[in-house]
């Protein structure tokens, strides 16, 4: 049984690393020093107690905030001072806790907009609706692998929220990315259509590898093959969800929120 923390055997490449991330407002310190690896084809789920600094992180790594200090890299290139939009043409492409969607379009709508937009098909994209048969196929894929089929014709704001999450996942894999950075896609999502979504994420292809941000525990302990615990903007502890589980600090860190998955709070 390798140590604790320590990487795998034959560990792929890293396609997203942090080295000594820092980010101060003021006097305040949102981020210390934090460093992380993600890896090809990983699947890695970054949780914390509210007001640890996760989405500070997730800014820091998508562009939206420029770091106090320290360096990220993608794919081997420094990004550290790249704009956001530079940053999904390179590959890393993240939702939001709150849908950022075209609301008065379809899913059909949207996703050949962001297809035909990824292949630079955009000038006049409105007349090659039907008319470019690869953007076409690629969509159909997408409205099938999320289950948004029987309502691609459908405005998007009149979608259920659960749909809505699902439609906003198939935009972000629309844009072809080497990183997803999924931010909450449970949060707000009713238990009805919960299992879908579920499902779904479960079932991103798998050469797409994946940072995600959740408080659900069901959903981390389901997909994570790693695990990132942030508390006050540093790095408590990394490992396998199953070191995880069992770590003391962990458990009292979330003692008195939730109890980690499987261990109850004692």
């Amino acid at each position: 049984m390798k140590p604790y923390g320590t990487p795998p055997m034959n560990q792929p490449k890293t396609v997203l690393s942090a080295r000594a991330l820092c980010k101060n407002f003021g006097g305040i310190v949102a981020t210390q020093s934090v460093d992380l690896d993600i890896f090809e084809g990983d699947r890695h789920a970054l949780i914390g107690p509210n007001g640890a600094g996760k989405t500070t992180l997730i800014n820091l790594l998508t562009g939206v905030l420029t770091p106090s200090s320290g360096k990220i890299d993608l794919l081997g290139d420094d990004i550290s001072n790249l704009a956001p939009h530079l940053r999904v043409k390179k590959g890393l492409v993240r939702t939001f806790q709150i849908n950022q969607l075209f609301l008065t379009m379809s899913p059909f709508e949207t996703l050949t907009f962001v297809v035909s937009q990824k292949r630079g098909l955009t000038t006049q994209w409105w007349a090659r609706l039907g008319q470019d048969k690869d953007v076409l196929e690629r969509v159909q894929q997408l409205l099938e692998q999320f289950h948004l089929t029987d309502v691609c014709h459908q405005t998007s704001r009149f979608l259920s929220y659960g749909k809505q999450r699902l439609l906003e996942i198939a935009v972000a894999l629309a844009c072809e990315p080497k990183v997803l950075l999924l931010d909450e896609p449970v949060a707000g999502v009713p238990a009805g259509e919960r299992e879908e979504l579920l499902a779904t994420v479960n079932q991103l292809p798998s050469d797409v590898s994946i940072l995600l941000i959740e408080h659900d525990m069901d959903l981390v302990f389901s997909f994570a093959k790693q695990m990132t615990v942030l508390v006050n903007g540093a790095v408590l502890c990394s490992g396998e969800p199953r070191d995880i589980a069992k770590d003391d600090r962990v458990k009292q860190v979330y003692l008195g929120h939730r109890a980690v998955h499987g261990v109850p709070n004692e």
